[in-house]
Order: C-alpha cells, then sequence, then structure tokens
C-alpha cells in the first residue's frame, strides 16, 4: 500500500512542472510512511511513497525497473494471487530478483500487456512507464478501492492518489459547478468528475494509455450483469448459500498476506463478523479491533462486538470514546481532506485506524457487503416501493403530513418521521428520480439555491444533467433489486465509502483490505436472484442465513445501526461559533461569492430549530468545503 504520483511532459512548458515531483512525492507521506523515492529523465518523473506490506525489503522499493531498464512501475495497492501469477510466469521462463508483487506485476505486464488486468486479484492503482516509447500505461482496479486522479492537457499528463498532490504542480484549478451541484446533495463528488474542471478520477475498471501527446481511455472490467438475467439462476438457494461461503472463505484466506502484523475490523454486525470467523480459521492469533461509544450507547456495538471475539477467541481491543474525543480529532480529519468529502463516518473510521495502527499494519473491513447484497434501509424501502402493502400505501398517503411533523435523526420517534417523509417522498418520483433523492440530503432546488447569483450563471445544467444520467442509467423503469445493488457498486461505493476507508486508513498509514469485493465474490452475488438477498423481512438474507449456525445467535436479534456521529450536538455546542462567526457568517459568504447567504442562514435557523431533519448533514458538508477552501486556497 502506497502513494504514487507521476508526470509524463509533452512539450517545454510541460517539462517545467516536472520541478515539482519531490513536493508531490512527499505530500503522500502519510500513504507511504516508509520509504521515499523518485525517478526523472527528460520528460519523464515519478514518485512513489511506500507502506511495506509485502516483501519489505529494499529490493521491493519503486519506482522499479525490470533489468532491462526500459519500463518502470509506481503501484499503490496489493495483488494477492500474486504467488499463482508468478508461478506461471516463473513456468514461461521469466525470472525474478524480489519476493514482491510489484515486480509480478510489472512482468506479468511485460507478457500480456493490459490483458494482464483481467488476471489481478487484488486492490490497484499503478502506472508503467515505457521509457523506450516514452509512454504511460495507467490503471484502477475493479470497484475503485484505490484512487487515481489525473490531468491531460496539450503539455502534460499528470496522475496522483490524492488531489493535493495534484496541487503540488502548481496546475489550474477553476471549480466545476457541476460538481460542487452534486457535493452539496449527496456529500461527495462521484467520478469520474473532482471539485475542479481539470481534474478526473480514473473510473474503477478502466485504464489509461498516455504518448504521443495522446490519451485513450479503455475499459478491462464491468460486473457481469444484465438486468432481469439473474432472476432465474439455476442454483438453488441452498446451493447458492453453500458456494457464497466457499467463495467467501477463499477471498478471506488471500487477504491473510501480508510480511507484517495483521487484524481485522470487528464492529459486531454481521458483515465484519463474518470476516473474523472466517479469518480465525487460517489465523488463530487474530487481532480484532472495535470503537465503542459511551456518550452515544444506542450506537455502541462493542457487546455484540465481544461476544464474537470471545467465540472466536481473537485478541481483541476495544477504543472506547466519548463524545469529546471523537470531536478532538475532527480538525485533523478536515485538515486531511483535500476534495470536499462529507461523510460524517469518516470520524469514526479515521480513530479506528488510528488506533489499530498502534497495532497492525493490515486490518480486514467487512465493506462491500451492504451494496452486493442489500443491506441498507434504502433496500428496504425499494423492496418495500416494489411489494406495497397497507402500511407503505398509508406512510405514502399522509405525505403532506410527514413534512411538517417534527423530523431529526436525534430520537426513535423523530427519526421515524423523517424516514416516513423521505419514503413518502421518493414514492412520488420515477426510480431513477427515487433513487437519487435518497441518495441525497437535499433536493436538487435546494442545492441550486445556495448557489450565489454568479454561481448560478457559471452553472451549466445541461451538464450536470448529463452526468446524472450516466449514474442512473442502471436503474430502469422496470427495474429489480440487483439493479438498484448494481447503482450502489458504480455510485455509493466508489465514491463515498471507499473512498472513505481509503482516505482515513491513508492517513495512519494503515492498510485496509475489503474480502466482500473479491470480484469472484461480486460476480457471483450479481448472478443469484434479487429475493436470495432480501425479503419482506431479511436484508443480506443469504449472507445471514449462510452463518446462522456459525455466528451468535444474538446478533441475529438486534436492530441495524449506523455508524454515527452526534453532529447536532456539536453544531448546537462546541462548532457554534465556527458556525455562526466564521465560516458560514453572513460577511465570509458574502466575501466568497460562492453561495448565497440567505438560503445558508435558512439552513442554519433550522439546526437550531425543533425540526432540524437531515439539516446537521448539509451544514457538515458546507463546513468541509469552507475548511477544504480555506486550507487549499482555492
Amino acid at each position: 500500500m502506497c502513494g504514487i504520483t507521476g508526470i509524463l511532459a509533452f512539450n517545454l512548458v510541460g517539462k517545467f512542472n516536472k520541478i515539482h515531483v519531490t513536493a508531490a512525492t512527499m505530500s503522500l507521506e502519510k500513504r507511504g510512511p516508509d520509504y521515499q523515492d523518485i525517478y526523472i529523465d527528460e520528460w519523464v518523473g515519478l514518485g512513489h511513497r511506500r507502506l511495506s506490506i509485502i516483501d519489505t525489503s529494499s529490493v521491493a522499493h519503486q519506482p522499479m525497473w525490470d533489468e532491462s531498464k526500459r519500463y518502470c512501475i509506481v503501484f499503490n495497492g496489493e495483488i494477492f494471487n500474486y504467488r499463482e501469477l508468478k508461478k506461471d510466469l516463473l513456468d514461461k521462463g521469466v525470472t525474478f530478483f524480489s519476493q514482491s508483487d510489484t515486480e509480478v506485476l510489472l512482468k506479468l505486464y511485460l507478457h500480456y500487456g493490459e490483458q494482464c488486468l483481467a488476471k489481478l486479484n487484488g486492490f490497484f492503482a499503478f502506472c508503467i512507464y515505457d521509457k523506450q516509447q516514452q509512454t504511460f500505461f495507467v490503471a484502477r482496479d475493479r470497484y475503485g478501492i484505490k484512487p487515481l486522479l489525473y490531468l491531460y492537457d496539450d503539455d502534460k499528463f499528470i496522475f496522483a492518489s490524492e488531489m493535493k498532490t495534484m496541487l503540488k504542480y502548481g496546475i489550474d484549478r477553476p471549480l466545476d459547478y457541476s460538481s460542487l451541484h452534486s457535493y452539496l446533495q449527496l456529500n461527495y463528488i462521484p467520478a469520474p468528475d473532482t471539485i475542479f474542471t481539470t481534474v478526473k478520477k480514473l473510473l474503477p475498471g478502466h485504464y489509461l494509455k498516455v504518448g504521443n501527446k495522446k490519451l485513450s481511455e479503455g475499459k478491462y472490467y464491468d460486473i457481469p450483469y444484465s438486468s432481469g438475467e439473474a432472476e432465474s439462476n439455476p442454483l438453488s438457494y441452498d446451493q447458492a448459500r453453500e458456494k457464497l461461503k466457499t467463495l467467501l472463505e477463499a477471498s478471506v484466506q488471500r487477504r491473510l498476506v501480508a510480511d507484517v502484523p495483521l487484524g481485522a475490523f470487528l464492529s459486531g454486525g454481521i458483515d465484519s463478523s463474518v470476516v473474523t470467523a472466517l479469518a480465525s480459521k487460517h489465523k488463530p492469533d487474530l487481532h480484532t479491533f472495535s470503537i465503542g461509544f459511551r456518550d452515544e450507547k444506542f450506537f455502541d456495538e462493542t457487546e455484540y462486538a465481544r461476544l464474537v471475539a470471545k467465540q472466536f477467541n481473537t485478541e481483541h481491543t476495544v477504543f472506547s470514546l466519548t463524545n469529546d474525543d471523537l470531536y478532538a480529532h475532527v480538525s485533523s480529519i478536515l485538515d486531511y481532506i483535500d476534495e470536499p468529502f462529507a461523510d460524517s463516518s469518516a470520524i469514526n473510521v479515521y480513530i479506528l485506524s488510528k488506533e489499530t495502527r498502534k497495532h497492525a499494519t493490515v486490518a480486514l473491513s467487512g465493506d462491500g457487503a451492504d451494496e452486493l447484497l442489500g443491506g441498507y434501509n434504502k433496500h428496504a424501502a425499494f423492496y418495500s416501493m416494489a411489494h406495497p402493502g397497507l402500511k407503505e400505501n398509508v406512510v405514502s398517503a399522509l405525505h403532506p403530513l410527514w413534512k411538517v411533523l417534527p423530523q431529526s435523526r436525534n430520537g426513535a420517534f423523530s427519526n421515524k418521521l423523517r424516514q416516513a417523509a423521505r419514503f413518502a417522498e421518493g414514492a412520488r418520483l420515477s426510480p431513477a428520480a427515487r433513487y437519487w433523492r435518497w441518495a441525497s440530503y437535499a433536493t436538487e432546488n435546494g442545492a441550486y439555491e445556495l448557489f450565489s447569483a454568479a454561481s448560478q450563471e457559471k452553472f451549466h445544467r445541461q451538464e450536470y444533467e448529463s452526468r446524472k444520467q450516466a449514474l442512473m442509467q442502471t436503474v430502469p423503469d422496470h427495474h429489480t433489486m440487483n439493479d438498484i445493488l448494481l447503482t450502489d457498486m458504480k455510485v455509493v461505493l466508489p465514491n463515498d465509502m471507499l473512498t472513505k476507508v481509503d482516505l482515513m486508513s491513508m492517513a495512519n498509514g494503515l492498510e485496509v483490505r475489503v474480502p466482500f469485493l473479491d470480484y469472484e465474490v461480486v460476480n457471483f452475488a450479481f448472478s443469484l436472484p434479487s429475493h436470495y438477498k432480501i425479503n419482506k423481512s431479511m436484508r443480506k438474507r443469504i449472507l445471514q442465513d449462510a452463518y446462522r449456525d456459525v455466528l451468535p445467535a444474538k446478533l441475529y436479534n438486534r436492530p441495524k445501526k449506523g455508524f454515527e456521529v452526534p453532529l447536532l450536538k456539536w453544531f448546537r455546542k462546541e462548532m457554534r461559533s465556527l458556525i455562526m462567526d466564521d465560516l458560514l457568517a453572513q460577511k465570509k459568504i458574502e466575501e466568497q461569492g460562492i453561495f448565497n447567504y440567505a438560503a445558508i442562514d435558512k439552513l442554519k435557523r433550522q439546526l437550531f430549530s425543533s425540526n432540524p431533519g437531515d439539516v446537521h448533514a448539509r451544514i457538515w458538508g458546507l463546513i468541509v468545503f469552507q475548511w477544504w477552501r480555506r486550507r487549499f486556497e482555492v
């Protein structure tokens, strides 16, 4: 696990940017605290920061060259099947000078070219430089577990693991108002776009070829799924359940390969408990880690985590936190975020990663299972829309009532009212519009109203609509639950969930591995009928049933809980001055000219009212944006 960056100049103007390679590489220090090196020639610069995981010796340092000194690689990630791939290459007469997966990847590319990507089981972002042809080959893993940003213009091609690294090259940074409009709804910016018009994200499962002043993009992987086809899978439920268990165990076993201490996140939910159960079979000394919330007992799941740890005899560590402990890390997290990203549960992931790093360099997690197998409230709501009963019809019919009743996430009853209002609102929309609304904290009009008059002029609605349509193309009018899950895999998972885990773990030099996103598991899951995954009474049905006789029974008799932080309380107390007198103060907003203060003032008044709804999430999005803008002088 590492941080990478590089530049390929096309002319003398582009060559000037090579002077920034060292500073750019240094900006990735937290991703790779163990070693740094750069390579620079007439037209190219490459930089690498290393977090040593497999073959920690110096011979595995990067940038790494093949013996001919023609090809060079900088690589961020892990190839879990590298030993099998290496054996295949050895049988073909290829020689090796290290025990690293980096060298296997480089020589696999030399042998198979871009076809090597289909052979990889792992997560990655990498660049291979052909010195003779003066070309780059850049690729990203199937699901976007590892990030890759790039800029391409008439003078140069630049890539990096992080936006802060891109900014070190002194690039132009005009705001992308279509991206900002999406961010004000979702609290993240979907790929391939970024907050700047000049920088893009390489899509998951894609690669780039760069050379001769040209850039071409290709796709090497897409989830093998066609709407409706999976509903008639020939496997019985029992057969599918057993096959899922076999694939998951193989996936976990692959992800135990490391030359450094390895553990597992254990929240007490089904997903992380399954990963722990499987990992403990093959690693008897498994160390597991949980965080608990002393001040928020409703969200504290450490009782269940301890049950799982005891059952599988892991060495278990609980980091018990107060709200003050959470709040103490807010500034550090905001400082690290280098593109507006406002999923507040990143605070929890940051602290869990920071504490885990004191004991391990690698951690397994249960991420991806909810998107893959239908674990969210949103999935239950979509199921209810497709199978409406009396309750759903009543909730939809009472839409005007829910709108005026007090809504908040901070109380059980007021949260039910909030959920009822969102359900009733979504019920009146087309499936694609419903998905977008339920994925958002603000309506499109609500986001647009936050723009100042000047920002509204810079906002290109047609561009925004085109981007949204591309993101929603996997939600047809006559959809199945698998269509919804596929959209989650393409939109929410890479742009929110995986971004959150990557950012917060890498901020602490911790590698997180996600067994549910092994491509064999994903491909199989999307071959299964929707009703194997979710029905009226159960989400992630096949996963829960597969491990019912393995996990503690108590895990099955409790509601699913979120991974939230007490934003509303902070905003009304500790952060009130930051909101009212600094970041969202009238003078600051009007001087910037990006936002409409009247709309922000309306949100602030709602924040301190008895009917806050989801306003805390919208305020958090604005705080993150304002902090980011000041931190990076945008």
